[in-house]
């Protein structure tokens, strides 16, 4: 059984409609990074901090898997490879797209914590207020790993990566560590390919560039990798 490995970022999500800190000179809905995606914001202000993610959460249920989304679970069928999707995004696109082994680096929209016990996950139907407590008697947040906290998946991803007879990167700009380095995780001698409708002015050696929207992109290589199964 063949592994493929597919790491996905915000450019996968972008083409189903939801935006990023990266659409807008790092704004999100006119949001910086620092008022709403660390602790010190939350500690500082948790009702805007809350409230952003109410909303975040509330746009990502109006929005659909697109063909990026669909075509990597369409491949879980091809005779002879498993797939496993690690991603960036805090969406469940690839889920309700039907992919069944997806990892998620930093967390998701639809799942709560509290800030006494981060080991604990909840589910996270709808909005989480102020004054709103877990089993623990401390304060809710969403389980997102905000910049600056630990990435606790990030071993099991470098793992993932290791055994990998094909990587696959999409809408991902692979810049922001420690995911950035999941790469170097790779075997030798392991094809991997990056679908990016911008063509980089330095590409890393021995990876193969597609320049094209993960909707395109996407289906594209996966054609190529079941030809060639």
């Amino acid at each position: 059984m063949k592994h493929l490995v597919v790491l996905t970022g915000a450019g996968v999500s972008a083409e189903s409609g939801i935006r990023t800190f990266r659409d807008t000179n790092g704004l999100w809905e006119d949001h910086r990074v620092e008022d709403v995606a660390t602790p010190e914001a939350f500690a500082r202000n948790p009702a805007l901090v809350l409230d952003f993610y109410n909303q975040r959460r509330a746009q990502a249920r109006t929005v659909q898997p697109n063909a990026a989304h669909l075509a990597l679970d369409g491949f879980e069928a091809q005779p002879g490879w498993h797939v496993r999707i690690i991603t960036q995004n805090v969406d469940d696109l690839h889920e309700r797209a039907g992919s069944s082994d997806v990892l998620h680096l930093h967390g998701m929209l639809r799942q709560m914590r509290t800030v006494g016990d981060e080991t604990a996950v909840y589910d996270c139907p709808g909005d989480i207020q102020p004054g709103d407590l877990g089993p623990d008697g401390t304060q809710l947040r969403p389980h997102i790993v905000w910049f600056g906290e630990q990435v606790p998946a990030i071993e099991e991803a470098a793992e993932t990566v290791a055994t990998a007879d094909a990587v696959l990167v999409v809408g991902t700009s692979l810049q922001v560590y420690p995911a950035a380095g999941l790469l170097h995780y790779a075997p030798a001698g392991c094809p991997v390919f990056v679908i990016d409708p911008h063509q980089p002015a330095a590409g890393r050696r021995g990876v193969r560039y597609v320049v094209a929207p993960a909707s395109v992109g996407v289906p594209q290589v996966l054609a190529e990798l079941a030809a060639g199964s």
